[in-house]
C-alpha cells in the first residue's frame, strides 16, 4: 500500500478508536505513523476484488471482537494486525491456486522454474487471481474423471492408445496377453487369487515354490486353475442371467377365482 493508502485506512479507523485520533491530530505524529504503516504493508494490497480482499474489513474484523479476542480493548489496531490478516488471506489463495502448465520450453529447466515461480509470487502478492483447474469441471465430469482414474490399472481395459500399447506389448507380455483375452470375450483369470502359486487379484502368477515369493519368475499367462476358476465363475453368471431372463419372460400365472362366502341366514 502507498502513503495515500495508508492515510485513508487510517481515516477508516479514526471512527472506530479515539487513540487513532488522536494519533492523527498532531501533523508531524500524523506524518510519522503513515510512514511506518507504509514501511510495513508496502507489500499488502490495499483493494483486490478478484480475490475478495480489502484491508478495511481487517481493520473492521479487528473492532468486532471476534472468538472473544478483546485486544482492540488494550489497544489500538496496528500494522501488524493487517499484515496477520493478509497473510491468513495469502495461505487461502495458495491452498486454491493450481499450477497452470508454463508456457516455456519444458526442456529449458530454468525458464521452466522461473515462470511457475513467478505465477506462484503473482498469486501470493494478489497480482492476478488463483487457477483453479479443478474448480472448472462439473461434478459430472469429477465423477467420471473419478472412475476412470479409479479403474486404471485395475481393469482388463486399456486406457492408453492402441499403438503406444502395441509398442509396449513386447516389455508386458502379460499384460498383453491379458488385453488380448479381453478382446476375445474369454473370462478374466486374473480377477480372483491363484490356489496354485497364491498370486492376488489383479497380480500375475508365479513360477517356482519358494516361500514368500523371492525369486520367483513372473508367469506369461495364468496357472489352469486360475483360467479353470475364471471360466467356472463366467458359466455360474451366464447361468444366474439366463435364468433371470426366463423367469421374466414367463408370464404369470392366472390368478383363481374363488366365491366369496358370507354369513348370516336368508332374509325374509
Amino acid at each position: 500500500m502507498t502513503d495515500e493508502q495508508i492515510a485513508a485506512l487510517l481515516s477508516f479507523a479514526r471512527p472506530h478508536d479515539s487513540r487513532v485520533r488522536r494519533a492523527l491530530a498532531d501533523p508531524q505524529q500524523s506524518a510519522r505513523t503513515i510512514a511506518e504503516w507504509t514501511r510495513v504493508l508496502a507489500d499488502v494490497p490495499a483493494v483486490l476484488p478478484e480475490v475478495r480482499w480489502d484491508a478495511s474489513h481487517a481493520v473492521r474484523r479487528y473492532y468486532e471482537r471476534r472468538g472473544g479476542d478483546l485486544s482492540a480493548q488494550f489497544r489500538a489496531i496496528e500494522p501488524h494486525d493487517v499484515l496477520a490478516a493478509w497473510a491468513a488471506h495469502r495461505a487461502e489463495l495458495m491452498q486454491r491456486h493450481t499450477d497452470p502448465v508454463p508456457a516455456a520450453d519444458p526442456d529449458d529447466t530454468q525458464a521452466w522454474r522461473e515462470e511457475l515461480l513467478g505465477t506462484r509470487a503473482a498469486v501470493a502478492h494478489g497480482q492476478q487471481p488463483p487457477a483453479q483447474h479443478r474448480h472448472e469441471i462439473n461434478p459430472a465430469g469429477q465423477k467420471r474423471l473419478a472412475a476412470l482414474v479409479s479403474g486404471v490399472g485395475n481393469d482388463p481395459r486399456r486406457y492408453i492408445p492402441a499403438d503406444v500399447a502395441e509398442q509396449l506389448a513386447e516389455f508386458r507380455k502379460a499384460r498383453a496377453a491379458r488385453e488380448a483375452a479381453a478382446t476375445d470375450g474369454q473370462p478374466d483369470p486374473y480377477a480372483d487369487k491363484c490356489t496354485w502359486c497364491g498370486a492376488e487379484p489383479e497380480k500375475p502368477c508365479r513360477t517356482g515354490y519358494r516361500p514368500r515369493g523371492k525369486g520367483r519368475g513372473i508367469r506369461v499367462t495364468p496357472h489352469p486353475c486360475r483360467i479353470d476358476a475364471a471360466t467356472r465363475a463366467a458359466e455360474r453368471v451366464e447361468d444366474e442371467q439366463q435364468s433371470l431372463a426366463r423367469l421374466m419372460s414367463t408370464p404369470p400365472a392366472p390368478r383363481e377365482c374363488r366365491a366369496r362366502h358370507t354369513s348370516g341366514g336368508d332374509r325374509p
